[in-house]
């Protein structure tokens, strides 16, 4: 496994971003801090559902929509509370996106990427129509705010600790039996096969589970908004967030993170659209180009290096026999 994989790494990782979250002073880029938190969360689930099991989602926004949907339903028409949301947010889009894989993933690559697409399509259609439930063209509004995160400060402290508790979880999914059967699935399916693993039950189950990661994100985004429209979390998020996976490294769990982050920071300084898409596209090639793994990819050798110098090897001991000669 990838030197970058491991929970020390990950823990230096986060804890820089804690030290530059406490650097922060500006209320505009808090905002924009909690945003960006958000979208790493839907690029979380791209790692798991495109990284580690392979299958290329255009619907994790859509995801996100619907657990942001789940809640605000939950909190509008029901006066239920956010934990009450937080669970339709987590099992809807679970549920939906463990039957969606079920009928899909014994098609190509390409088909379920079609599929997927398909599916925000449809999604998209029953927000936009489900007037007395969605409220249609003009959303959702009234979404309580949380009791414990009433300042946009507190609510992104609030979004660290849930992207912290959903790496951790990445991270121990991986090292598990589970884990480690979805990585001989991703490098040789037919190995994985010879070995007797599941393959549509193993893969429909990270599907789901990722589908689950991007709810949890819509919860959040509906809870900080205190609303919720049909534009929202769309499927030019879902394509925007497949680039952050990409270019930060789909295959490492940190990889959407940075990669959200990177992007998320460079694009509020473009002033116009049109070049944040230019953007977009030309870092994309560039990455495709010059490193496939992403930018972490490109920095796992420095890091491996920096671990070698840190903490180098013990000695060798020679045996007895070497010894006497």
């Amino acid at each position: 496994m990838k030197q970058l994989r491991n929970h020390a790494n990950s823990a230096a990782a986060l804890l820089i971003a804690v030290l530059f979250a406490l650097l922060l002073r500006d209320p505009v880029w808090i905002d924009v801090a909690v945003v960006i938190g958000i979208q790493a969360l839907i690029a979380l689930s791209v790692g798991l559902s495109f990284g580690q099991a392979g299958l290329l989602s255009l619907a994790q926004a859509p995801f996100a929509a619907i657990g942001a949907y789940a809640t605000g339903i939950i909190s509008v028409h029901y006066g239920g509370s956010p934990l009450a949301g937080l669970a339709g947010a987590i099992l809807l889009p679970a549920l939906l996106g463990y039957l969606l894989a079920r009928l899909v993933i014994r098609l190509e690559p390409l088909a379920v990427a079609l599929a997927t697409l398909a599916l925000a399509a449809i999604v998209e259609v029953v927000i936009r129509s489900w007037d007395s439930v969605t409220g249609g063209y003009v959303g959702l509004s009234g979404i309580s705010p949380l009791a414990w995160a009433a300042s946009p400060r507190e609510y992104f402290w609030l979004v660290l600790l849930v992207i912290v508790i959903v790496i951790a979880l990445y991270e121990n999914l991986l090292a598990s039996r589970f884990g480690r059967a979805l990585n001989t699935l991703r490098h040789d399916r037919a190995r994985a096969m010879a070995d007797g693993v599941p393959v549509v039950a193993v893969s429909s189950a990270a599907f789901g589970l990722s589908a689950a990661f991007a709810g949890v994100a819509g919860w959040l985004y509906a809870h900080y908004v205190s609303y919720v429209g049909p534009g929202d979390l769309g499927t030019h998020l879902s394509i925007s967030v497949v680039l952050m996976a990409v270019i930060g490294g789909a295959s490492y769990v940190l990889g959407p993170v940075v990669g959200a982050i990177v992007l998320g920071v460079l694009m509020r300084m473009l002033p116009a659209q049109e070049l944040q898409g230019l953007f977009y596209g030309g870092t994309l090639i560039l990455i495709l180009l010059v490193a496939r793994d992403g930018l972490l990819g490109i920095a796992e050798p420095w890091f491996a290096r920096a671990l070698r110098a840190i903490a180098p090897q013990p000695a060798r001991v020679a045996p007895e026999d070497e010894r006497r000669t």
